[in-house]
C-alpha cells in the first residue's frame, strides 16, 4: 500500500503546476458535420446527373420558326400509317405538355415520357410544346428542341404538327414503335385466325 501512496504522491507532485481547462458550457458544432452532408448532397446530386444524362442534346439546335410544321417519319414506316398520324386518325393515348416548363425539366419529362409509354405498349401520344413566339434567346426554342429531341429518341418512329382540335402548330403527335412484347401480343392474334 505504501508503494501506492509514494506513486500518488509523485503524481502529485508532477502535477503541482498544470492547470485544469476552463469547460465551456456550450456544444461545439464542427463543420465536419457540414462537410459530410455537402459530401452526399453532392454524391446525390452526381447520381442524379448521370440518371438523368439521357442522350437528348442540349448544344446546338436549328432554330424552327413558331408558325411551322413538324414532320418526321423513319425510313420503313409505311405511307398510310404516317399519314394517318398526320390526319390525326390515332387515338391519343398519352398526353405531355411541356408549355411553361424549364428547359432541363422538359428534355428529361419527355424522354421518361416517351421511355415509359414505350414500356407500356402505348403508340400514340400528343405532346404540347407551345408556339413560343416569346421565348428567348429566339422564337420557338421549345419547338426547335422537341423537333430535335424526338428524333433523337429511339422508340419514336414519326411525329406529325397536331390538327387544329388537339393544338395546331403548338402540339405534335407522336408515334412510337411497338415494343417487344406488343410484337409478341399481334403475333399470337394473327396466330389465332389461322
Amino acid at each position: 500500500m505504501q508503494s501506492d501512496n509514494s506513486e500518488y504522491s509523485s503524481f502529485l507532485e508532477q502535477m503541482q503546476d498544470v492547470k485544469p481547462l476552463n469547460a465551456e458550457k456550450r456544444a461545439v458544432v464542427t463543420k465536419q458535420e457540414n462537410s459530410l452532408k455537402q459530401q452526399l448532397k453532392r454524391e446525390a446530386l452526381q447520381k442524379q446527373i448521370a440518371l438523368d444524362d439521357n442522350g437528348l442534346s442540349i448544344e446546338h439546335v436549328t432554330p424552327i420558326d413558331p408558325h411551322d410544321f413538324l414532320s418526321y417519319k423513319q425510313d420503313g414506316v409505311q405511307e398510310g400509317v404516317f399519314k394517318n398520324l398526320r390526319l390525326g386518325k390515332y387515338d391519343i393515348d398519352s398526353r405531355l405538355s411541356l408549355q411553361r416548363m424549364k428547359f432541363d425539366d422538359a428534355r428529361l419529362i419527355l424522354f421518361e415520357t416517351i421511355t415509359d409509354c414505350h414500356k407500356r405498349g402505348i403508340r400514340t401520344l400528343l405532346v404540347d410544346h407551345g408556339l413560343g413566339l416569346n421565348s428567348k434567346p429566339f422564337p420557338g426554342f421549345m419547338k426547335s428542341y422537341v423537333n430535335q429531341w424526338l428524333k433523337e429518341i429511339e422508340a419514336v418512329i414519326a411525329f406529325h404538327t397536331a390538327l387544329k382540335q388537339h393544338g395546331g402548330l403548338a402540339s405534335v403527335y407522336v408515334l412510337l414503335k411497338k415494343h417487344a412484347n406488343q410484337k409478341q401480343i399481334n403475333r399470337e392474334r394473327h396466330q389465332k385466325r389461322l
